[in-house]
């Protein structure tokens, strides 16, 4: 009976990578294996099944790395369940949990506004200089103690400044609410649900905690999370998230013209709530399921997300295609990976040829 299972096994397996072609997707990656990273995983995965694996270099699916910005998405989805379970909601001010925002004359900045970059907080210094000083802070709580006293860059909602500060913020609010540290908190609720067991935000390094950059995962576990979403909220049988849940985390919170600092990988793209905006379409305006993007008169259509991505400055990129069915991830460890946005669009219009070449 083992032998059958696992001859089952083999046949489905061969089945589902040999209805498609993935010649030009191998040569393309193996061609830009250098401006990618030495050490790759690139996969691909629909709504149940495994579609694509490469392994390059020193790396496989379990290999453990840091992933930097790709902890944003993880850390908007964390949100997210506190709001399924009425603990939170978006348009909730910051001050009510944290007071010290108050104190500033910022008590209007809503979690919405964190998760989407919006806060209007002075975001100051560059990158050696924001990691030198995370350094010298003891906790998740002095750090966004130190955002609310910073000086502000524009009212709040009127434009975006891709950073740390908003989800961080968001990260906190969610130690007040739970009264349990954040690390701790996001690998009992989200990671281990998800059987994200190498995945962590813990810094051994003795700095705070990073909602909003600090966490290291697999290609293995990353691929688990954007599975749950690509089957809006459910994973292995499992409710992580409602549909509803999933469905606001694709809402569009900006304008083109509202942006003023994004990252060279995300030059042209607006966001959602953790991550980037790849593609949209057009859909029939339903009243009763947002509040949001409503229309102008006349208009019966509003403009939603249907591909969304999440880069890393260490390189890996994971991605969920909601109208073509598929979630993909190439996971690297390569300094200003992030900036190298071409490539990743370039390997989807590859992949999209296999599946679905136009979403409609």
């Amino acid at each position: 009976m083992k032998v059958i299972s696992f001859l089952c096994f083999l046949l489905f397996f061969h089945t589902s990578f040999s209805q498609y072609n993935w010649t030009a997707l191998d040569s393309e990656i193996t061609a830009k294996q250098k401006d990618l990273g030495e050490n790759i995983v690139v996969m691909i995965w629909n709504k149940d099944s495994l579609l694509y694996k490469k392994e390059m270099g020193g790396f496989n699916s379990k290999t453990q790395a840091p992933i930097a910005s790709c902890s944003k998405w993880l850390t908007a989805a964390l949100v997210m369940q506190f709001v399924d379970e009425g603990k939170l909601s978006l348009d909730d001010k910051v001050v009510k949990y944290i007071p010290e925002f108050d104190k500033y004359f910022k008590g209007y900045i809503t979690i919405r506004q964190c998760l989407s970059h919006m806060t209007g907080i002075e975001d100051e210094g560059g990158l050696l200089k924001k990691l030198f000083k995370r350094r010298r802070l003891s906790s998740l709580e002095e750090e966004v103690n130190d955002f609310a006293a910073r000086s502000i860059r524009s009212n709040a909602g009127t434009d975006f400044w891709y950073g740390n500060i908003g989800l961080n913020i968001a990260g906190r609010v969610l130690e007040v609410i739970s009264r349990k540290k954040f690390d701790i908190l996001i690998r009992s609720k989200l990671l281990y649900p998800l059987d994200m067991r190498k995945t962590t935000f813990s810094d051994l390094t003795g700095g705070p905690v990073n909602p909003s950059g600090g966490a290291k995962s697999t290609a293995d576990d990353y691929m688990n999370f954007l599975v749950m979403l690509l089957n809006k909220g459910i994973y292995n049988g499992k409710q992580i998230l409602s549909e509803e849940a999933v469905n606001q985390m694709m809402e569009i919170q900006n304008t083109t013209e509202q942006i003023k600092y994004a990252p060279k990988s995300a030059e042209g793209f607006r966001y959602a709530s953790g991550s980037w905006v790849l593609e949209t379409r057009n859909v029939p305006y339903d009243k009763s399921k947002s509040d949001k993007n409503i229309p102008p008169e006349g208009n019966p259509s509003i403009e939603v997300a249907t591909a969304l991505a999440s880069p890393g400055l260490f390189g890996t990129w994971p991605m969920v295609d909601f109208c073509r069915g598929y979630a993909y991830i190439v996971f690297v460890k390569n300094f200003l990976g992030e900036e190298r946005a071409n490539i990743h669009l370039e390997l989807k219009k590859i992949i999209d040829t296999q599946l679905k070449e136009k979403c409609e």
